[in-house]
């Protein structure tokens, strides 16, 4: 069994030995150490500082000149470096086509997932609470993200 397995099962111990239902992750880590749960190696300084980088280039953002919206500047671009795909980041004004294209790609795949994963813990929560209203939600976002734009465009007045 692999490392990821050896935690979900060390989650479902921790519910069953604290009651808890709703898991404070720091709480888990505590009570792991207390057990002796082998503790992970910190990161390198090149690591944590690799890391932090990325955080600041994915947050980095900025505003059209034409529409006054925000884009983000810095794309995420799969990269092959053997068999792993790693990252490279490219500036939005620097970036060609196909590199936007990548990058794009990756994004909506992560949607997709995310909107996948989501429809199955929907349908299965809706399976063991039948006599609940089912939870139903839209997939197409379409309308909503027009609605997002919608709000931007108009300020701040209904927030106030």
């Amino acid at each position: 069994m692999g490392a990821r397995q050896d935690r979900q099962r060390f989650l479902r111990h921790y519910k069953d030995v604290t009651g808890d239902k709703e898991l404070d992750m720091h709480k888990v880590a505590e009570f792991a150490k207390k057990l002796g749960w082998k503790m992970p190696k910190p990161p390198s300084d090149i690591e944590l500082l690799a890391k932090q980088f990325t955080e600041a280039a994915r947050d980095e953002t900025d505003y059209d000149k034409k529409t006054g919206r925000p884009f983000r500047v810095y794309h995420a671009v799969p990269s092959k470096s053997g068999q792993l795909t790693l990252f490279v980041y490219v500036d939005i004004h620097d970036a060609n086509r196909n590199q936007m294209l990548k990058s794009c790609v990756n994004r909506r795949e992560q949607m997709v997932s995310d909107g996948l994963q989501l429809s199955f813990d929907m349908e299965h929560w809706n399976s063991v609470n039948p006599t609940e209203e089912p939870i139903a939600l839209p997939m197409d976002l379409t309308l909503d993200i027009e609605i997002r734009k919608a709000a931007e465009e108009g300020g701040d007045e209904e927030a106030a």
